[in-house]
């Protein structure tokens, strides 16, 4: 189904149950981790970018809020039901779905790897 969320809109709730998965098609998202009074911007999502997935691969609530950073954000959201009732149907198809989360989050990982290791140099040099 083709959403759209305006500016400062939640596309995914922090802590919400992970009920469908969102590929951005449109404009600019922010992924967000609520803190003790702020919040912290973890990741920048454009078209192309998928979120949701973590949660609907848990089968559980959602790690972080996903909040749109343009005027207007386009999206399409998938329910993890109807995905999993397909899924279920098309094996093959299923291969190939999760190995594209797979790649997705090797890239997330790698991206979050490389962050850690700039802060930690920056911290060395201070020291």
């Amino acid at each position: 189904m083709r959403r759209t969320f305006k500016l400062g809109e939640e596309i995914i709730r922090e802590g919400a149950w992970g009920d469908s998965i969102y590929v951005i098609r449109r404009g600019a998202a922010s992924v967000e981790l609520a803190g003790t009074g702020s919040r912290a911007i973890v990741a920048e999502l454009g078209p192309g970018d998928v979120c949701g997935d973590m949660a609907f691969l848990e089968q559980g609530k959602a790690t972080a809020a996903v909040i749109a950073k343009d005027e207007e954000v386009g999206v399409d959201e998938i329910n993890t039901r109807e995905l999993g009732e397909i899924l279920e149907a098309f094996p093959r198809l299923a291969s190939r779905f999760y190995r594209s989360l797979a790649l997705i989050l090797v890239q997330r990982l790698r991206a979050t790897t490389r962050e850690l290791g700039r802060e930690m140099a920056l911290r060395d040099r201070r020291d």
